[in-house]
């Protein structure tokens, strides 16, 4: 479902008079920024992944001199594990310099906008930030004020795009292993089920945003709250599938999402009813998709969105997901500061 990325609620957005950017200048700088997946084109998709492959074989000790003593800045305004950790172990493989900003521990606690905390970690030497932000819209409004490449750790409800590029490494090795560059038909005739709380998931609507673009068929599942029917409107290759049980017999992939409670303020939802409906068990993944590769972003809330033997068990991807997310991950941070911008297939043959 289309989103507008909004400003950060409670904070003025300052008018932004945009100059003409020059080939050293911070707004040519900034476009090394990840704000979106809307905003890659598949030749773009195809260099990271292919950066990421490069990077993940290279020597250590090699690859630990690429970014050496370069600053980084983790800006993390919710709690993470994975993506802040990942993205954290990702710069440091590449020598980077980095810094955890949260904000139980900063000037943020004193009620500082995010334009001043950014513009003070780029006075402190920080060339790009990593931000996580409970606003949709922030990860905009950060590099519009900074002019610092900015990798979106997930903003609000809107997007999470680093996710989306981890998972969709994961379905390739397991779909379409040893593919070259992406086309519009790399995944063609994969159908992809995303089930759950897909309202109040960036992690969908950056999926959404990515899959179709290579030619997959995307169904989405869950109840009515959390899932309005508006949202088979979203693009082409996109469906509604209220039936669990339907969605996966049609399913190569399926994207289970935890529900979220910290976003369901004013919803009616019967946690045991939801389970009854869309919990992913044993019994259904064997009698209904015993072939088809099961997902989650994580964090997971075993016996609600899926039981722990599907998420242990043999057709589970999702700590290969957390894997992947280190590789991809250094190659966003490698093309937010790196001065050379594409990486060839020729190298990653190499």
């Amino acid at each position: 479902m289309p989103v507008k990325a909004s400003p950060v609620r409670g904070k003025s957005t300052p008018r932004v008079v945009p100059q003409p950017p020059s080939e050293h200048s911070d707004e040519s700088l900034s476009g090394h920024s990840l704000l979106s997946v809307s905003s890659l084109t598949l030749d773009m998709v195809s260099e990271i992944l292919s950066r990421a492959t490069l990077l993940e074989h290279e020597n250590p000790l090699e690859r630990a001199k690429r970014l050496a003593s370069r600053r980084l800045a983790l800006l993390f305004y919710e709690a993470s594990t994975r993506t802040r950790t990942s993205f954290e172990l990702a710069a440091k493989g590449l020598g980077v310099d980095t810094t955890l900003v949260s904000s139980l521990s900063s000037s943020i606690e004193k009620g500082e906008s995010l334009k001043d905390t950014g513009l003070t970690l780029r006075a402190l030497g920080a060339e790009a930030i990593i931000l996580r932000h409970p606003s949709s819209g922030a990860a905009c409004l950060l590099q519009r004020e900074t002019r610092l490449p900015v990798l979106n750790a997930g903003d609000g409800t809107h997007e999470h795009p680093s996710q989306a590029l981890l998972d969709l490494r994961t379905m390739l090795g397991h779909l379409r292993p040893g593919v070259g560059p992406l086309t519009a038909n790399t995944l063609a005739g994969v159908t992809i089920s995303i089930v759950g709380d897909i309202l109040h998931s960036r992690v969908a609507r950056s999926n959404i945003l990515l899959l179709p673009k290579l030619g997959a068929r995307v169904i989405l599942c869950g109840p009515s709250q959390l899932l309005p029917d508006v949202a088979s409107q979203t693009g082409p290759g996109i469906e509604v599938e209220r039936n669990f049980v339907k969605a996966l017999q049609q399913s190569q992939v399926v994207m289970m999402l935890r529900i979220q409670a910290e976003r369901l303020a004013g919803l009616q939802l019967d946690l045991d009813e939801y389970k009854s409906g869309y919990q992913l068990t044993e019994e259904l993944l064997a009698g209904n998709a015993p072939k088809t590769l099961v997902m989650h972003p994580g964090p997971i809330v075993r016996g609600l969105e899926l039981t722990g033997e599907v998420a242990d068990g043999p057709q589970s991807l999702i700590l290969e997901q957390v894997q992947h997310g280190v590789a991809i991950r250094m190659a966003l941070v490698d093309r937010a500061l790196s001065r050379r911008t594409h990486v060839s297939s020729n190298e990653v043959a190499q």
